[in-house]
Protein backbone atom coordinates (compact mmCIF):
# COMPACT_ATOMS: atom_id res chain seq x y z
CA UNK A 1 0.00 0.00 0.00
CA UNK A 2 1.30 3.62 -1.02
CA UNK A 3 3.13 5.23 1.85
CA UNK A 4 0.79 8.12 1.71
CA UNK A 5 -2.51 5.99 2.67
CA UNK A 6 -3.70 6.44 5.92
CA UNK A 7 -5.21 2.73 5.89
CA UNK A 8 -1.64 1.08 5.48
CA UNK A 9 -1.52 -0.33 8.97
CA UNK A 10 -5.24 -1.19 9.53
CA UNK A 11 -8.24 0.01 10.79
CA UNK A 12 -8.74 2.14 14.52
CA UNK A 13 -11.89 0.83 15.23
CA UNK A 14 -12.04 3.01 18.68
CA UNK A 15 -11.12 6.11 16.66
CA UNK A 16 -14.06 4.99 14.16
CA UNK A 17 -16.77 3.80 16.60
CA UNK A 18 -16.21 7.50 18.25
CA UNK A 19 -16.87 9.63 14.75
CA UNK A 20 -19.86 7.17 14.27
CA UNK A 21 -21.23 5.65 16.99
CA UNK A 22 -23.66 3.52 14.82
CA UNK A 23 -21.10 1.74 13.89
CA UNK A 24 -20.40 0.15 17.50
CA UNK A 25 -23.39 -2.46 16.90
CA UNK A 26 -21.10 -3.97 13.77
CA UNK A 27 -18.08 -4.17 15.61
CA UNK A 28 -16.61 -7.45 17.45
CA UNK A 29 -13.17 -9.67 18.31
CA UNK A 30 -12.78 -12.79 15.75
CA UNK A 31 -11.61 -15.69 16.32
CA UNK A 32 -7.88 -14.70 15.58
CA UNK A 33 -8.16 -11.96 18.12
CA UNK A 34 -8.42 -9.22 15.72
CA UNK A 35 -10.95 -6.41 16.24
CA UNK A 36 -13.71 -6.47 13.01
CA UNK A 37 -16.54 -6.12 11.28
CA UNK A 38 -18.69 -8.49 9.46
CA UNK A 39 -17.51 -7.66 5.80
CA UNK A 40 -21.05 -9.70 4.59
CA UNK A 41 -23.20 -7.44 5.68
CA UNK A 42 -24.07 -4.36 3.63
CA UNK A 43 -25.02 -1.59 6.48
CA UNK A 44 -21.71 -2.30 8.22
CA UNK A 45 -19.70 -1.74 5.16
CA UNK A 46 -21.35 1.19 4.09
CA UNK A 47 -20.90 2.28 8.09
CA UNK A 48 -17.34 1.14 8.60
CA UNK A 49 -16.66 3.39 4.98
CA UNK A 50 -18.72 6.30 6.38
CA UNK A 51 -16.64 6.60 9.61
CA UNK A 52 -13.16 6.47 7.92
CA UNK A 53 -13.91 9.26 5.74
CA UNK A 54 -15.27 11.17 9.04
CA UNK A 55 -12.41 10.41 10.96
CA UNK A 56 -9.54 10.93 8.52
CA UNK A 57 -10.72 12.95 5.69
CA UNK A 58 -12.86 15.45 7.44
CA UNK A 59 -16.32 14.53 4.93
CA UNK A 60 -18.88 15.37 7.62
CA UNK A 61 -21.85 14.44 5.65
CA UNK A 62 -22.00 11.33 3.34
CA UNK A 63 -25.37 9.70 2.12
CA UNK A 64 -26.49 8.28 -0.76
CA UNK A 65 -28.72 5.74 -1.54
CA UNK A 66 -28.37 1.76 0.18
CA UNK A 67 -28.61 0.51 -3.60
CA UNK A 68 -25.95 1.97 -5.06
CA UNK A 69 -22.05 1.11 -4.78
CA UNK A 70 -20.25 1.92 -1.46
CA UNK A 71 -16.84 2.19 -2.43
CA UNK A 72 -14.06 0.60 -0.22
CA UNK A 73 -12.01 3.95 1.04
CA UNK A 74 -8.78 2.17 1.34
CA UNK A 75 -8.67 1.13 -2.29
CA UNK A 76 -9.72 4.11 -3.52
CA UNK A 77 -7.09 6.37 -1.71
CA UNK A 78 -4.84 4.01 -3.26
CA UNK A 79 -5.83 5.22 -6.80
CA UNK A 80 -5.49 8.89 -5.36
CA UNK A 81 -1.99 8.95 -4.17
CA UNK A 82 -0.83 6.08 -7.16
CA UNK A 83 -1.91 8.96 -9.37
CA UNK A 84 -0.26 11.75 -7.52
CA UNK A 85 3.27 9.74 -8.09
CA UNK A 86 2.56 9.95 -11.60
CA UNK A 87 1.67 13.89 -11.85
CA UNK A 88 4.61 13.99 -10.60
CA UNK A 89 6.78 12.60 -13.10
CA UNK A 90 7.14 15.04 -14.91
CA UNK A 91 4.90 17.65 -12.32
CA UNK A 92 2.16 18.69 -14.83
CA UNK A 93 1.80 21.66 -12.58
CA UNK A 94 0.78 22.57 -8.96
CA UNK A 95 -2.90 23.27 -10.02
CA UNK A 96 -4.16 19.98 -10.82
CA UNK A 97 -7.59 19.26 -12.90
CA UNK A 98 -8.78 16.10 -12.67
CA UNK A 99 -11.57 14.43 -14.28
CA UNK A 100 -13.78 11.37 -12.57
CA UNK A 101 -15.41 9.63 -15.42
CA UNK A 102 -18.52 7.94 -13.83
CA UNK A 103 -18.46 9.59 -10.17
CA UNK A 104 -21.48 7.42 -8.60
CA UNK A 105 -23.68 8.71 -6.07
CA UNK A 106 -20.78 8.95 -3.04
CA UNK A 107 -18.72 11.15 -5.68
CA UNK A 108 -15.37 9.19 -3.82
CA UNK A 109 -12.50 10.03 -5.89
CA UNK A 110 -13.29 13.78 -6.55
CA UNK A 111 -13.62 13.95 -1.95
CA UNK A 112 -10.78 11.86 -1.42
CA UNK A 113 -8.92 14.10 -4.20
CA UNK A 114 -9.60 17.20 -2.93
CA UNK A 115 -8.91 16.28 0.91
CA UNK A 116 -5.66 14.80 0.09
CA UNK A 117 -3.95 17.28 -2.29
CA UNK A 118 -6.65 20.13 -2.86
CA UNK A 119 -7.12 19.05 -6.48
CA UNK A 120 -10.24 20.38 -8.43
CA UNK A 121 -12.31 18.03 -10.01
CA UNK A 122 -14.72 17.99 -12.91
CA UNK A 123 -17.01 14.58 -12.52
CA UNK A 124 -18.84 12.79 -15.14
CA UNK A 125 -22.63 11.23 -14.34
CA UNK A 126 -24.41 9.06 -16.67
CA UNK A 127 -27.48 8.49 -13.64
CA UNK A 128 -29.28 11.26 -12.91
CA UNK A 129 -30.23 9.93 -9.76
CA UNK A 130 -26.81 8.99 -8.67
CA UNK A 131 -25.92 12.53 -9.73
CA UNK A 132 -28.71 14.31 -7.23
CA UNK A 133 -26.93 12.50 -4.38
CA UNK A 134 -23.36 13.51 -5.51
CA UNK A 135 -24.58 17.21 -5.59
CA UNK A 136 -26.19 16.90 -1.95
CA UNK A 137 -22.79 15.07 -0.57
CA UNK A 138 -20.83 18.50 -2.51
CA UNK A 139 -23.15 21.04 -0.95
CA UNK A 140 -23.18 19.75 2.47
CA UNK A 141 -19.27 19.43 2.45
CA UNK A 142 -19.13 22.96 1.24
CA UNK A 143 -17.07 21.80 -2.36
CA UNK A 144 -19.11 23.01 -5.30
CA UNK A 145 -16.80 25.62 -5.83
CA UNK A 146 -13.33 23.16 -6.52
CA UNK A 147 -16.16 19.85 -7.58
CA UNK A 148 -17.65 20.80 -10.67
CA UNK A 149 -20.48 17.80 -11.87
CA UNK A 150 -21.39 16.76 -15.42
CA UNK A 151 -24.10 14.66 -16.80
CA UNK A 152 -23.42 12.69 -19.30
CA UNK A 153 -26.45 12.34 -21.45
CA UNK A 154 -25.69 9.97 -24.18
CA UNK A 155 -24.75 6.00 -22.78
CA UNK A 156 -22.60 5.12 -25.64
CA UNK A 157 -20.36 8.05 -24.73
CA UNK A 158 -17.42 8.23 -21.97
CA UNK A 159 -15.09 11.60 -22.82
CA UNK A 160 -17.09 12.98 -25.34
CA UNK A 161 -19.80 15.50 -24.50
CA UNK A 162 -18.15 16.11 -20.99
CA UNK A 163 -14.90 17.42 -21.78
CA UNK A 164 -14.64 19.87 -23.90
CA UNK A 165 -12.73 20.52 -27.51
CA UNK A 166 -10.49 23.36 -25.98
CA UNK A 167 -10.74 22.13 -22.33
CA UNK A 168 -7.44 20.71 -20.25
CA UNK A 169 -7.54 18.19 -17.46
CA UNK A 170 -4.48 16.79 -15.54
CA UNK A 171 -5.65 13.44 -15.77
CA UNK A 172 -8.47 11.41 -16.22
CA UNK A 173 -9.39 8.83 -13.85
CA UNK A 174 -12.05 6.12 -14.59
CA UNK A 175 -13.22 3.13 -12.38
CA UNK A 176 -14.95 1.06 -15.01
CA UNK A 177 -17.85 -1.23 -14.85
CA UNK A 178 -16.91 -4.84 -14.50
CA UNK A 179 -19.37 -7.11 -15.56
CA UNK A 180 -21.00 -7.57 -19.00
CA UNK A 181 -24.16 -8.33 -16.96
CA UNK A 182 -26.47 -9.00 -14.01
CA UNK A 183 -25.59 -13.12 -14.69
CA UNK A 184 -21.91 -12.38 -14.06
CA UNK A 185 -22.11 -9.27 -11.59
CA UNK A 186 -24.14 -12.20 -9.65
CA UNK A 187 -21.78 -15.06 -9.98
CA UNK A 188 -18.59 -12.98 -9.01
CA UNK A 189 -21.09 -11.95 -6.09
CA UNK A 190 -21.34 -15.82 -4.89
CA UNK A 191 -17.99 -16.62 -5.36
CA UNK A 192 -16.99 -13.41 -2.96
CA UNK A 193 -19.75 -14.55 -0.40
CA UNK A 194 -18.49 -17.85 -0.63
CA UNK A 195 -14.57 -16.40 0.33
CA UNK A 196 -16.43 -14.85 3.07
CA UNK A 197 -17.65 -17.86 4.80
CA UNK A 198 -21.56 -17.45 3.46
CA UNK A 199 -22.56 -20.35 2.22
CA UNK A 200 -25.81 -19.34 0.51
CA UNK A 201 -27.83 -18.91 -3.35
CA UNK A 202 -29.11 -15.68 -2.62
CA UNK A 203 -26.99 -12.64 -3.78
CA UNK A 204 -26.30 -9.93 -1.60
CA UNK A 205 -23.93 -7.78 -2.47
CA UNK A 206 -21.97 -6.04 0.17
CA UNK A 207 -20.59 -3.33 -1.28
CA UNK A 208 -24.23 -2.92 -3.00
CA UNK A 209 -24.41 -1.48 -6.75
CA UNK A 210 -26.70 -0.70 -9.31
CA UNK A 211 -26.55 -1.92 -12.79
CA UNK A 212 -25.03 1.36 -14.45
CA UNK A 213 -22.43 1.22 -11.55
CA UNK A 214 -22.10 -3.05 -12.22
CA UNK A 215 -22.28 -3.63 -15.58
CA UNK A 216 -21.82 -2.79 -19.19
CA UNK A 217 -22.39 -4.65 -22.44
CA UNK A 218 -19.29 -6.15 -23.75
CA UNK A 219 -17.98 -5.98 -20.05
CA UNK A 220 -15.29 -4.22 -19.11
CA UNK A 221 -13.04 -4.92 -22.64
CA UNK A 222 -15.89 -3.28 -24.34
CA UNK A 223 -15.60 -0.11 -21.77
CA UNK A 224 -12.23 0.20 -22.08
CA UNK A 225 -11.51 0.22 -25.65
CA UNK A 226 -14.30 2.48 -26.10
CA UNK A 227 -12.79 4.55 -23.41
CA UNK A 228 -9.52 4.53 -25.49
CA UNK A 229 -10.92 4.97 -28.75
CA UNK A 230 -12.59 8.45 -27.48
CA UNK A 231 -9.32 9.23 -25.44
CA UNK A 232 -7.97 9.77 -29.22
CA UNK A 233 -9.92 12.02 -30.30
CA UNK A 234 -8.70 14.67 -27.44
CA UNK A 235 -5.24 13.70 -27.49
CA UNK A 236 -3.61 17.54 -25.98
CA UNK A 237 -6.53 17.42 -23.86
CA UNK A 238 -5.24 15.56 -21.03
CA UNK A 239 -1.54 14.94 -20.21
CA UNK A 240 -2.39 11.29 -18.12
CA UNK A 241 -5.35 9.46 -19.36
CA UNK A 242 -6.00 6.90 -16.47
CA UNK A 243 -8.13 3.47 -16.06
CA UNK A 244 -8.51 1.09 -12.92
CA UNK A 245 -8.99 -2.31 -14.79
CA UNK A 246 -9.68 -5.77 -12.91
CA UNK A 247 -8.53 -8.61 -15.37
CA UNK A 248 -5.00 -8.66 -16.37
CA UNK A 249 -6.04 -10.37 -19.64
CA UNK A 250 -7.18 -6.54 -21.15
CA UNK A 251 -3.89 -4.79 -20.11
CA UNK A 252 -2.42 -6.18 -23.54
CA UNK A 253 -4.98 -5.76 -25.79
CA UNK A 254 -5.26 -1.76 -24.34
CA UNK A 255 -1.34 -1.48 -25.40
CA UNK A 256 -1.65 -2.87 -28.32
CA UNK A 257 -4.37 -0.73 -29.09
CA UNK A 258 -3.19 2.28 -28.10
CA UNK A 259 -0.05 1.59 -29.63
CA UNK A 260 -2.32 1.72 -32.99
CA UNK A 261 -3.90 5.63 -31.78
CA UNK A 262 -0.68 6.77 -31.65
CA UNK A 263 -0.08 7.21 -27.72
CA UNK A 264 3.38 8.25 -27.15
CA UNK A 265 3.75 6.75 -23.33
CA UNK A 266 1.77 3.50 -21.70
CA UNK A 267 2.30 2.70 -17.71
CA UNK A 268 0.75 -0.28 -15.87
CA UNK A 269 0.69 1.05 -12.15
CA UNK A 270 0.35 -1.79 -9.45
CA UNK A 271 -2.12 -1.59 -6.44
CA UNK A 272 -1.68 -3.92 -3.72
CA UNK A 273 -4.51 -3.85 -1.16
CA UNK A 274 -3.83 -7.14 1.35
CA UNK A 275 -3.89 -10.29 -0.76
CA UNK A 276 -5.69 -8.57 -3.80
CA UNK A 277 -3.87 -6.86 -6.51
CA UNK A 278 -5.09 -4.68 -9.13
CA UNK A 279 -3.46 -1.76 -11.78
CA UNK A 280 -3.82 1.36 -13.16
CA UNK A 281 -3.40 1.81 -16.72
CA UNK A 282 -2.19 5.02 -17.72
CA UNK A 283 -1.20 6.64 -21.40
CA UNK A 284 -0.73 9.79 -22.77
CA UNK A 285 -0.60 11.07 -26.32
CA UNK A 286 1.72 13.94 -25.65
CA UNK A 287 5.01 14.63 -27.16
CA UNK A 288 8.08 15.57 -25.24
CA UNK A 289 7.54 18.90 -26.60
CA UNK A 290 4.30 18.90 -25.62
CA UNK A 291 4.45 17.33 -22.37
CA UNK A 292 7.02 20.22 -21.27
CA UNK A 293 4.49 23.22 -22.27
CA UNK A 294 1.76 21.61 -21.05
CA UNK A 295 -0.86 23.86 -18.98
CA UNK A 296 -4.16 21.84 -17.30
Amino acid sequence: MHKNNKHSEGYDFELLVKSTPELEEFVFTNSYGNVTIDFAKPKAVKLLNTALLKAHYGINYWEFPDANLCPPIPGRAEYIHILNNLLKKPRVKEDITILDIGTGATCIYPLLGQAEYGWRFIASEIDKQAMKSAQKILIKNKFTKSITLRYQDNEQNILTGILKPNEKVSAVMCNPPFYKDEAEANESTLLKQKGLGKQTDTVVRNFSGTEKELWYPGGEKAFVHNYLYQSSLLKTNCFWYTCLVSKTQHVLSMETSLKKLGATDFKILQIALGNKISRVVAWTFLTEEEQKAFVG
